[in-house]
């Protein structure tokens, strides 16, 4: 059995690596990155640094053309800036489920490619393929391809269209991101190393809903993001 991790380069998606690694070893776990023109393009870099620390194969690619028309504020074309609220606050005052960040099936986007490149990377084995999804943004409806739903039906399609060969794992569709930091912390998963802000800083901008939601899960692990030991703490909206 072999495993691919769908590496972001955030703290969903390492943990996901970190349970991969813990259950097949290094050897038998490969990551993979996509370029689809965000603007914190930064975290391909940390995926890069995260791959290093567990000794595994990387690979990334650029589909960011496939992006041109979208008006998702996640892009770096993109000529409004992302909004500084929660997602709550964000889907109150729009009056909608989605919002802006929402980059058009990315999520189904980026399985279809892994899924494609790992059938070719591991002729002779079978596959599990990671992905970071949770229980918090499917909830609130903020992003529809993380839902429960949605990622049965891609395990689904990716089983079928390779034969079974394939199995989409999702460990976190039913945790929150409290619960995810708490697991990474039994597994010593270098959160150090990771990036979610959706904004281009140096630092994490702190106000972003990703920068909320992150922030509120260590809190709620009594523990300090070590991403922020020389940083201003967070802003943390109820």
């Amino acid at each position: 059995m072999k495993a691919m991790v769908l590496s972001s380069g955030g703290l969903d998606s390492t943990t996901c690596l970190g349970i991969a690694v813990d259950k097949y070893g290094s050897d038998n776990v490969s990551t993979i990155s996509i370029f689809y023109g965000q603007r914190h393009a930064r975290e391909l870099d940390c995926a890069h640094k995260i791959a290093r620390y567990y000794g595994v194969s990387h690979y990334e690619f650029d589909v960011a053309n496939i992006m041109k028309y979208s008006d998702s504020t996640l892009l770096i074309k993109s000529k409004n800036k992302v909004e500084h609220a929660s997602y709550a606050e964000q889907m109150k005052s729009s009056g909608t489920n989605k919002i802006d960040t929402y980059v058009p099936f990315r999520n189904g986007l980026m399985l279809s490619m892994a899924a494609s490149f790992a059938y070719g990377l591991y002729k002779n084995d079978d596959i599990e393929l990671y992905i970071g999804v949770h229980k918090d943004d499917a909830v609130v409806s903020a992003y529809a391809d993380c839902s429960d739903s949605f990622i049965n039906a891609m395990d689904s399609a990716i089983s079928i269209g390779t034969y079974g060969k394939i199995r989409l794992v999702a460990p976190f569709v039913d945790n929150t991101k409290k619960e995810i930091v708490r697991i990474g912390l039994d597994l010593s998963v270098p959160y150090h190393l990771t990036w979610s802000c959706y904004d281009s800083g140096e630092k994490p901008c702190g106000k972003c809903a990703t920068c909320i939601d992150r922030a509120k899960a260590f809190a709620a692990n009594n523990t300090k993001d070590p991403l922020l030991q020389n940083t201003e703490k967070f802003i943390i909206t109820k």
